[in-house]
């Protein structure tokens, strides 16, 4: 199993962010950049698979803003049974809490998805998972590009909005909250590899 790792929009070059709106300005408690954050869970995640040996590629290594059709022309070099895409996100207008997303329809991309959800509620029990079961599984559907045009599997996590002051204080902008959005994150990695992809971890794995 290959992760495709994609960490939305763009980052910061010289202290000038690449992207425009995306970002939230919280005055003296400092600015929220999405394209940073991404990016910073992104590299906690890698560093994270590559102790546990589990392959993975970051779609968009660059500073800039990559197009979407970019990282999903990169993305459908891998094979599509062998890989899975993972589009890293913050939300932000208005609300509280952290969904998940899939292309519509029933596909293998809503197994990983409830794989998702549920590491996101063992590792965040006392926050809100923005669900939809109108379909019977907890994953909201969008036919957002990089889920509609890629050709394996594809997720998009939205990690609580960056306009929301509290979540902003007490998760985004912190070390620890950070830290609890990358293990779930890689938790969630590690079962799809097992119940998804249907791969044995080494005997002597330890988290």
């Amino acid at each position: 199993m290959i992760v495709l790792i994609d960490n939305g929009h763009g980052g910061l070059i010289n202290g000038e962010y690449q992207t425009k709106g995306k970002h939230v300005d919280w005055g003296q408690e400092g600015v929220i950049y999405e394209g940073e954050l991404n990016r910073a869970i992104a590299s906690g995640i890698i560093e994270r698979l590559t102790v546990l040996k589990i392959p993975y590629v970051n779609l968009a290594p660059e500073y800039r803003d990559v197009t979407l059709q970019t990282r999903v022309n990169r993305a459908n070099k891998y094979p599509s049974r062998d890989s899975f895409y993972l589009s890293i996100h913050s939300n932000a207008g208005g609300g509280h809490g952290s969904e998940i997303f899939t292309s519509p329809g029933n596909t293998r991309s809503d197994k990983i998805a409830t794989i998702f959800g549920q590491a996101f509620k063992e590792t965040f029990p006392e926050r809100k998972l923005r669900t939809d079961f109108s379909d019977g599984d907890l994953d909201k559907e969008r036919r957002f590009f990089v889920l509609t045009k890629t050709k394996m599997p594809a997720i998009l996590t939205e990690s609580f909005f960056m306009d929301n002051f509290e979540e902003f204080r007490d998760i985004l902008n912190t070390q620890e909250g950070r830290q609890r959005i990358i293990d779930y994150h890689v938790n969630a990695i590690i079962r799809t590899k097992v119940d998804v992809f249907g791969e044995k971890l080494p005997s002597n794995f330890r988290l």
